[in-house]
């Protein structure tokens, strides 16, 4: 797949990119786009007050908040009423968890897969275990190095009590993507089911479309999107009602910040994501496929590199094609601990990557059948070369 993109242009925009290290951790946490640093140095500077007052610096940090919210949903084609933005993805999940218990009754049945990160398991666990609520796991049935979540599979696992089903849309271990719009498709055939998709491993890749992919939760981090720390949720029409307000009883309980934010989005990330959101044009789709052109050519080199390696077993995807995986790719090689490897390269080079499960610890050990150390991952994004 030929690449447009213009890569040494997007390193310009990131401060951090000038210097000497090679950052392949991206998966952990993107670099940050300059004009959002901008952004919240001068909200912090200029506009640091409570929201909702009438004089005139209090309107303009209204106005910026709101004008975070608007941006954050056109982003993934929702409504400012369909998303709330709160500390981080796993910390969403856990409030989703709370707001939506009340709906199950005591036989509904709930699937989570194992090819998960952690925030899109435990929270549901706890729920299942303080409401008595059956448990299904989702494993793939086909035994390899390259373990898929396929609407097969979930299908034989869905009953008319089922009520809930949690997947990634991208593992962060295998940079796989899922086909999320099958999934739905079969979530959705079961009424009353809902789906809820960890988007943090695709979204740094590719642009959701909530609507598109028809899922009842979808939920991302901008801090792995070149952006500050501060996560984002959406619920679809269907859903939302069911959600019980966390908030206090005098409070509005109508859109979804209302009913799960906490007020726990801080004030000045809000602000600049939609400094954020422009990097990626008037057009967006095309920016980004212009993106997982350059991607696939990345995670070619290195896939190509470690496949001709006997002495290197790849899990997931064996091939870059920008349509079956990211640039997120985990190894092995024999005769090396994970963390010999990682730390003995960092010693002879500027590479930064990681080594261990990354907080899917049941794919990384249940699935893969990998020790305490796990494997070792190098996670690209666009700005790398």
């Amino acid at each position: 797949m030929a690449s447009a993109f213009d890569v040494a242009a997007a390193r310009t925009r990131f401060p951090a990119l000038h210097q000497k290290q090679v950052f392949f951790d991206n998966a952990g946490g993107s670099q940050v786009l300059e004009e959002v640093i901008d952004s919240i140095r001068d909200y912090l500077s200029k506009s640091n007050v409570q929201l909702g007052a009438s004089y005139q610096v209090g309107e303009q940090s209204s106005a910026a908040y709101k004008a975070g919210y608007a941006a954050a949903a056109k982003y993934v084609n929702a409504g400012t009423d369909e998303i709330v933005l709160g500390a981080s993805t796993t910390q969403l999940f856990r409030n989703l968890s709370y707001a939506l218990a009340p709906s199950f009754s005591p036989d509904s049945e709930l699937i989570l897969s194992k090819l998960d990160h952690e925030a899109n398991i435990a929270p549901w666990v706890s729920l299942a275990e303080r409401h008595h609520l059956a448990i299904k796991w989702w494993v793939p049935s086909a035994v390899s190095n390259n373990p898929k979540l396929e609407p097969a599979d979930l299908k034989a696992l869905m009953t008319p009590r089922t009520r809930f089903v949690a997947c990634t849309h991208t593992s962060n271990i295998l940079g796989s993507i899922t086909d999320i719009r099958a999934i739905a498709d079969v979530v959705h055939a079961v009424e009353g089911a809902l789906l809820c998709v960890d988007g943090v491993a695709y979204a740094p890749h590719r642009q959701p479309d909530v609507k598109a992919l028809d899922v009842d939760f979808y939920s991302f981090s901008w801090y792995k999107v070149y952006g500050p720390h501060i996560s984002q949720l959406y619920a679809s029409p269907r859903a939302r009602p069911l959600l019980t307000s966390l908030g206090h009883h005098f409070n509005p309980s109508t859109t979804l910040a209302d009913k799960l934010a906490l007020a726990a989005s801080t004030y000045e990330l809000t602000a600049s994501i939609p400094t954020l959101t422009s990097y990626f044009g008037p057009d967006p789709q095309r920016w980004w496929r212009g993106i997982a052109a350059h991607e696939e050519s990345l995670a070619g080199v290195l896939l190509a590199y470690l496949g001709s390696r006997k002495d290197v077993t790849v899990f997931g995807e064996p091939t870059a094609d920008s349509a079956k995986r990211v640039p997120t790719v985990s190894f092995v090689v024999e005769g090396w601990t994970p963390q010999e490897l990682v730390e003995t390269t960092e010693q002879r080079s500027a590479f930064g990557f990681r080594w261990g499960a990354f907080y899917s610890n049941r794919l990384v050990e249940e699935v893969l059948g990998r020790g305490a150390q796990g494997i070792v991952r190098v996670s690209m994004v666009h700005y790398n070369t």
